[in-house]
């Protein structure tokens, strides 16, 4: 009996609930005896010219071994845009600031100690003489270039995706209703349990060994390569336990580049582990989008067209949140046959924080937008929100269906989706219940948000080809290892490669052991990101388990003397069989005596996947101080083919948690002069397990034909789905009280704000 779609739990928690998990800071290892400590002095401005950094007065300090300014790195060089055909090439970093600072937190020196404890101290000694320059904050002031960032790039516009002067004024012709609104999705800060981290040592032979948490060994000893200006085969990495990334943690970081530089330049292993405050204001943030929408159509609640305007905010430098808008126009009509539609985005620099990926990564800003849009179209059109969403949702398709904006959704039954999501809730009890507390003018109001999406998974690299590796071994103990491409980070890898494997081989679960994040293990890989492990890297390991048994099969010709055509594989017994003759049989294991058994193997998908869903949060509003409070969250989110519920179950619930944080608490927030205002997390509010319900998960499976499990990705569904939905919920409280839109978060001050402003115009009006 296959173990493929059954609740087996996680091999990884043993270990993680006992002795605990070993991350970078934690690792011993005889290669970083006697390492020294890297502590960075970062700008408290903005924006300025850079007159002068004296580190003399650090060098005096207890403990202090060397401190370097980036004068002192002018060997490294400049750090240029990725896809640099998209970005605007002169807009380049510094390792380490030299001539400008662009952001507070943006590192411009670093001190180098004997010990840990020596380095705080010693970083405020470093003498640092900035001549402020006026700060960009808001999009408008960077669009309209006044102050550039970059003076030699002449703007400070980064990207542009779409011709503007293109977008058609008779879009909207024909409609009766047609609704527009500017909206923003705040900037959140990724905050992993686990900060950012680096530990490195040069070798005899020339080449660095570096521990650094990542999403992926093979991208991120490519972008170090790049960083340092040599070659990948010069480089090892090797990934510790990873305490969450949640898109942050793909690549490398300059910080890392300047720990291996350090190593190199004191001949001796140097380590690195930043504080909480320096996470917040200098590991990359995410989202970070305006957003203009246009939504027109008829009074019976058909939707004709739809429009999206964004401007992305790269933050100072472009890291991989400038060409995010390309995902969030590829995904911007979501899961509904609109008859037109177009979207346009630009990507401008501010003196903030760089923008990385953050869970989702453009996708889940998309469906932000849409859903905002049909409920903005619903409230106008006066037609239920649900209503609306069922008549413009696409009909079912097995076969490949390709969209306007070219993405070519794999498989969907959309309608279904949401007619689950919604009986699931108890929809029509609950819009009869909210009726019943507005007539009586309860002071708690009751909101119901919807949300219904769409989105990509497992896309392709720059070539445009989806592809993971895996080998699998089978050892004379009847053990196996398997060696992955991916990277996990909390997901489960290791149990659900397990599964695969032991499904194929026979092997219990229990006795395979999963490897990753190491470069000279496992050189080539894609990481884990952008939901692709699975339906990739998890594909990877069937496809090397079969082609093991073929290879076992001719050794177990021989053994047997037998004809490998009348062989059978028994995974009960993980032994071969003569057919007809189950006693004439050989073990698995006894095969991989002598030769080694294994088999290296490559899977290719032809194409990305196109998860889709639909989300219900029914929200508490108290209409006198504001506060939302979160009820319920019901969703369905069709993954295709769930190989193991338990794994799936706890990546939604991650998603929904996270998703519903944005929506009622996150934001970073900059005040006018680009200081931070929520460099901790006393002022940086999250979503605890106090905050939220038990979320209720409807099930539905629409299998993918794209890989041989039939999945598609799971991790960012929740995300994706929540934060709108949330959203909804909250203005659908109050939606009767005048409201029709509260940005995001939706906290109880902005909630009271909107309730005033609603009421003030109805006085007006009555006046």
């Amino acid at each position: 009996m296959s173990i493929l779609g059954t609740r087996v739990l996680r091999t990884e928690d043993p270990r993680f609930l006992t002795t605990g998990g070993v991350y970078t800071e934690d690792v011993t290892d005889e290669l970083l005896a006697g390492a020294c400590h890297v502590f960075f002095v970062r700008s408290p401005i903005a924006h300025a010219a850079v007159r002068g950094i004296d580190v003399s007065p650090a060098l005096a300090a207890p403990g202090v071994i060397a401190a370097f300014s980036g004068a002192d790195l002018g060997e490294l060089p400049e750090i240029t845009p990725m896809m640099a055909g998209l970005l605007n090439k002169r807009m380049r970093q510094r390792p380490l600031a030299t001539d400008t600072v662009r952001y507070v937190g943006e590192a411009v020196a670093v001190v180098v100690t004997e010990e840990p404890y020596q380095g705080e101290d010693a970083v405020e000694l470093v003498e640092a003489d900035y001549d402020p320059l006026p700060a960009v904050v808001g999009l408008e002031a960077a669009a309209a270039g006044d102050v550039l960032l970059f003076p030699g790039a002449g703007t400070n516009v980064a990207a542009v995706f779409g011709d503007a002067s293109a977008l058609r004024p008779d879009l909207f012709d024909g409609c009766d209703v047609v609704v527009t609104r500017t909206i923003a999705n705040q900037r959140v800060a990724p905050a992993p349990m686990e900060g950012r981290a680096a530990a490195a040592v040069w070798g005899g032979d020339g080449r660095l060994t570096a521990w650094i948490p990542n999403q992926g060994a093979q991208g991120t000893r490519g972008s170090l390569a790049k960083m340092l200006g040599i070659e990948e085969a010069q480089i090892r990495i090797i990934t510790p336990d990873v305490g969450g990334a949640f898109g942050a943690k793909f690549g490398a970081d300059p910080e890392h580049a300047i720990v291996a530089w350090v190593a190199r330049r004191l001949g001796r292993p140097a380590r690195w582990a930043e504080t909480r405050y320096e996470n917040l204001i200098a590991m990359t943030h995410g989202r970070a989008q305006q957003q203009t929408l246009t939504i027109g159509g008829k009074r019976d609640g058909t939707v004709l067209a739809y429009r999206l305007e964004i401007v992305q905010d790269a933050g100072a430098y472009l890291r991989i949140g400038a060409i995010l808008p390309f995902l969030t126009i590829l995904m911007a009509p979501g899961p509904y046959a609109f008859p037109r539609a177009e979207a346009v985005a630009k990507t401008v620099v501010t003196n903030t924080t760089p923008i990385g990926a953050y869970r989702g990564a453009g996708r889940p800003e998309a469906t932000a937008a849409l859903e905002r849009a049909i409920d903005l179209f619903a409230a106008e059109a006066g037609v239920d929100p649900a209503e609306v969403r069922r008549k413009n949702l696409l009909p079912p398709f097995t076969e490949p269906r390709k969209t306007a904006f070219g993405a070519l959704y794999d498989s969907g039954d959309y309608a279904v989706a949401l007619d689950k999501a919604l009986a699931a809730a108890g929809y029509d009890e609950l819009r009869r219940e909210q009726a019943r507390r507005r007539a009586r003018g309860d002071v708690v109001q009751l909101g119901i948000g919807l949300a219904s999406y769409v989105e990509i998974t497992g896309g392709g690299d720059e070539a445009g080809a989806p592809q993971e590796n895996a080998t699998v071994e089978v050892h004379p103990d009847g053990s196996a290892t398997i060696l992955t491409g991916t990277s996990p980070h909390g997901q489960g890898h290791a149990t659900a490669w397990a599964m695969l494997a032991s499904d194929v081989l026979g092997i219990d679960v229990e006795k395979i052991t999963l490897k990753w994040g190491d470069t000279d293990l496992i050189p080539e890989g894609g990481g884990t990101g952008g939901s692709r492990s699975l339906q990739q890297g998890g594909a990877a390991v069937q496809q090397a388990s079969k082609e093991l048994i073929e290879v076992a099969r001719q050794r177990a010709a021989d053994e047997l003397e037998a004809s490998a055509a009348d062989l059978v594989f028994d995974a009960g017994r993980s032994a071969f069989a003569v057919a007809g003759d189950p006693d004439d049989s050989v073990p698995l294991a006894k095969l991989a005596e002598g030769e080694r058994l294994l088999v290296r193997a490559v899977f290719s998908a032809p194409g990305a996947t196109y998860p889709f869903g639909a989300h219900v949060a029914v929200a508490e509003v108290d209409t006198e101080t504001g506060k939302a409070v979160l009820r319920r969250v019901v969703t369905v989110d069709d993954a295709g083919f769930v190989l193991n519920p338990l794994l799936a179950e706890g990546q939604r619930h991650g998603g929904i948690a996270q998703g519903a944080a944005q929506a009622f608490l996150e934001e970073f927030v900059y005040d006018a002069d680009g200081n931070p205002l929520t460099a901790s997390f006393a002022d940086y509010p999250i979503l605890s397990a106090t905050e939220v319900p038990s979320f209720e998960l409807a099930d539905m499976a629409t299998i993918t034909s794209y890989n041989p499990i039939g999945a598609k990705g799971i991790g960012e569904a929740g995300t994706i789905g929540a934060t709108p939905a949330v959203q909804n919920a909250v203005i659908d409280a109050v939606a009767h009280l005048g409201v029709r839109h509260i940005d995001m978060p939706t906290s109880p001050r902005r909630v009271w704000q909107a309730l005033q402003a609603a009421t003030t115009v109805a006085r007006s009006e009555r006046t």
